[in-house]
């Protein structure tokens, strides 16, 4: 009786770097300024459009720029099938992958911590940015990616419904309820009514867990609520970005062809931002990013599905790939890509001007000189991330 063959490990996906290298020159990308120079032209209709879509939205709505965080935890659940396959393949027991997982866990949930805390007197104890968001989630979705699609169906439904339930079960702020002491002017414009409240910003359930939990840690001065309006409890959710990006790996992986997989993610697509702006319009759940509501998991997972067909439809499918190597070179180092971004720019951007002169870029063009100086600390992120990959130093958790 011959033994069963070893389990191989899958080839690596050329879109999925080009596609996370993408998402992660958008975020990079913010040192150009680009809001800054639309103020310049306040009647330009195309520095306008920039503008939106290079900055968040102020609460309902989405632009580009909002869809950094959901592409790249949807990334993070696309990738984590063929990493699976490429440990197994390398004899790991699923115990010690189980074990890696809770490790991966915490180290994003530090770093992320580590990053929100750089310039602050002491530790900041928040847990809202991406890579924590991430963290929380991720021993699950690892469990999950164990479990067969239909488990992963049912879970996807569980973390929407019982997340948009818990916020509805929650009590709507009243008429005298002080939108002040909570950093939000009683005047915001974005103040929904009705039963949308109950994801009103700073008034919600997941505010009201954040007033607790984020008071277990040592603060300088008490949590009342984030500037932003962002929580904790956006990992739920969020957790449900990442499962559809589990489900997306599992088409990818099939033996199927390129035009199924292509239709599959595709046509999930559509659904996605169907339903996600259904739901919206009906009132059944606001779409909102910073509370990343389940609406909002639908809808931007749409995007991420049609994203995702159209750079593996590109560099795989159809095999260009020269094109796509500047974001592969990105996304191949995500993780150091996202911490050169948070703490070089300010370094690069003094050095820059230390040794080209105070008034360099200015003498350049002067409006444009916030740009101009961006571009530069840009190019010098990317020749770092060139630099690390041609030696092949990658930052892997």
């Amino acid at each position: 009786m011959n033994p069963s063959p070893a389990p191989t490990a899958p080839a690596r996906l050329a879109s999925l770097d080009a596609y996370r290298g993408f998402v992660m020159f958008l975020m990079m990308a913010e040192v150009l300024h680009v809001g800054r120079i639309a103020t310049a032209f306040p009647g330009s209709g195309f520095w306008q459009f920039l503008k939106f879509h290079t900055d968040h939205v102020a609460w309902v709505g989405c632009s580009l720029h909002d869809l950094i965080q959901p592409s790249f935890s949807f990334l993070v659940g696309v990738a984590l099938p063929f990493s699976i396959a490429s440990r197994m393949a390398r004899g790991q027991s699923r115990t010690t992958l189980f074990g890696h997982a809770l490790w991966r866990s915490l180290l994003l949930i530090l770093l992320g911590v580590f990053l929100r805390s750089v310039g602050k007197a002491q530790t900041n104890w928040t847990f809202e940015d991406t890579l924590t968001q991430i963290g929380l989630g991720y021993p699950l979705l690892f469990l999950l990616g164990l479990r067969s699609a239909r488990i992963q169906w049912a879970a996807l439904a569980v973390i929407l419904l019982g997340s948009w339930l818990a916020w509805a079960l929650y009590p709507v702020a009243g008429a005298d309820f002080d939108y002040a002491k909570v950093g939000v002017p009683a005047d915001w414009p974005h103040h929904a009514s009705g039963f949308a409240a109950h994801w009103n910003k700073n008034s919600n359930l997941g505010s009201t867990f954040d007033q607790w939990f984020l008071n277990l840690f040592p603060r300088a001065k008490s949590f009342v609520a984030n500037g932003g309006g962002y929580l904790t409890l956006s990992f739920i959710p969020t957790l449900g970005t990442m499962l559809l990006g589990l489900i997306a790996a599992g088409w990818l992986r099939s033996d199927q062809t390129n035009a199924w997989k292509l239709k599959r993610l595709a046509l999930a697509g559509i659904i996605g931002l169907a339903l996600g702006a259904t739901l919206h319009l009906a009132g059944v759940c606001p779409l909102v990013k910073r509370i990343w509501t389940p609406t909002w998991t639908l809808y931007s997972a749409g995007w991420c599905f049609l994203l995702l067909a159209s750079f593996y439809a590109v560099v795989d499918a159809r095999g260009w790939r020269r094109w796509a190597f500047p974001l592969v070179v990105i996304g191949m180092n995500s993780i150091a890509a996202y911490v050169i971004a948070h703490l070089f720019d300010g370094f690069i951007a003094d050095s820059l001007r230390t040794h080209l002169g105070a008034e360099f870029f200015k003498n350049l063009s002067a409006t444009f000189a916030p740009m101009l100086q961006g571009a530069a600390v840009l190019l010098m992120f990317w020749l770092i991330l060139f630099w690390m990959y041609r030696r092949k130093l990658f930052l892997r958790i």
